[in-house]
C-alpha cells in the first residue's frame, strides 16, 4: 500500500490571533516560529521531526469542543498546568485519572482544549 498511506505533515489549529497562539504554544512547547503569512503562521515540528503546529486565521470564534486535541507528555502535571497558566492557558477540570497516571484537561488563550498526561508517579 505504499504510495496510498497519508503522511500527517501539519497539525492546525484555526484562531483569532496568530500572535498570540505563536506566543503561547511556542512557549509551552519551546518552539519558534518558522513560518509567518497574513492569515498562517507555522512552528517548527513537534519533536523535531514530527509533524508541524500551525494556526490558521480564521474569523469566527471557537464555539464547542475540540473534536481533536494535543496530549503532552509530561513529567508532572501539576508544574507543567502553572507553567501553561503563567503562559495564559486555563484549567478545564481537576486532574484525573489512575493517581500515578494522572490527566488534566486545559484550554489554551483562544479555548483550544490540550491534555498534559504522565505516565510517572505524582
Amino acid at each position: 500500500m505504499s504510495g496510498i498511506t497519508p503522511t500527517v505533515t501539519t497539525v492546525v489549529f484555526d484562531c483569532a490571533d496568530l500572535d498570540a497562539m505563536a506566543a503561547f504554544w511556542g512557549g509551552l512547547l519551546g518552539m519558534k516560529t518558522t513560518s509567518r503569512e497574513d492569515d498562517w503562521l507555522d512552528l517548527e515540528p513537534l519533536a523535531g521531526d514530527g509533524p508541524v503546529l500551525a494556526f490558521q486565521l480564521v474569523p469566527e470564534t471557537k464555539a464547542t469542543k475540540n473534536r481533536v486535541h494535543l496530549d503532552l507528555d509530561v513529567p508532572d502535571i501539576h508544574a507543567a498546568g502553572e507553567r501553561a497558566r503563567r503562559l495564559g492557558a486555563t484549567p478545564a477540570g481537576e486532574p484525573m485519572g489512575n493517581p500515578r497516571t494522572p490527566f488534566q484537561v486545559w484550554r489554551d488563550p483562544e479555548g483550544n482544549e490540550f491534555c498534559f498526561c504522565t505516565a510517572s508517579e505524582m
